[in-house]
């Protein structure tokens, strides 16, 4: 597994000053994937309208680690009684968290693997989802912290109708996303691409056309 990148410093960023993009990729594939395709356009587009974005890459497939006990121990700790050893399981988590922090923009790539989002996304959203950090508990539920955001669901999917009953992807991400605060989320879809590739592509170019139109 590639280690992930812990000093900000060293992120691969593209463009220039803000607003800023996060993009995340959950794919296996790194080449012939429908949604790195699509995120590709999603960033060709949103560079059309602002010529001085910056672009975070944050690719799931150099790997990313799970949950661990420890992991578990040591965000249930006060952060000013933390040892170094539970500073050093949470680096990973406070990297990706302030990557998700400084966006202004997300955009995620979700293919549908198995009716769900892929292992690596989820491990992903168990890094970013911490209590007291991007969301918290109040006597009146939940409340999200990572407020402000716009994001991109940028989907593909072989069989599975998404949006429909058997679609457990992007309801999740949809809530998952609104749990920690970015309610503002629009989704462009290539879905049920064997059934028909040509008319899943058109539904995508109609979704992302629609989601951010050029200039003429």
């Amino acid at each position: 597994m590639t280690a992930i990148v812990t000093d900000l410093a060293q992120r691969r960023v593209v463009g220039g000053s803000a607003p800023q993009v996060l993009r995340i990729d959950a794919s296996a594939r790194r080449s012939g994937s429908t949604s790195r395709t699509l995120a590709d356009k999603v960033i060709e587009r949103l560079r059309a309208q602002h010529p001085d974005l910056t672009v975070v890459n944050r690719d799931l497939a150099d790997g990313i680690p799970f949950v661990t006990e420890g992991w578990i121990a040591a965000n249930a700790t006060a952060e000013e009684q933390r040892t170094p050893e539970q500073k050093a399981e949470l680096a990973v988590s406070d990297a990706l968290i302030a990557e998700l922090q400084a966006a202004d923009i997300l955009v995620i790539g979700l293919p549908v693997y198995n009716f769900g989002p892929p292992a690596a996304l989820k491990a992903w959203i168990d890094q970013v989802a911490r209590a007291r950090v991007t969301f918290r508990y109040t006597e009146n539920g939940p409340v999200g912290l990572l407020t402000g955001k716009k994001a991109y669901l940028v989907a593909a999917s072989g069989g599975t109708a998404l949006d429909s009953a058997v679609d457990f992807a992007t309801p999740y991400l949809r809530h998952v996303l609104g749990f920690i605060g970015i309610s503002d989320v629009t989704l462009i879809a290539a879905d049920r691409q064997m059934a028909d590739p040509q008319a899943a592509s058109a539904r995508a170019e109609t979704a992302l056309k629609r989601a951010l139109p050029l200039s003429a």
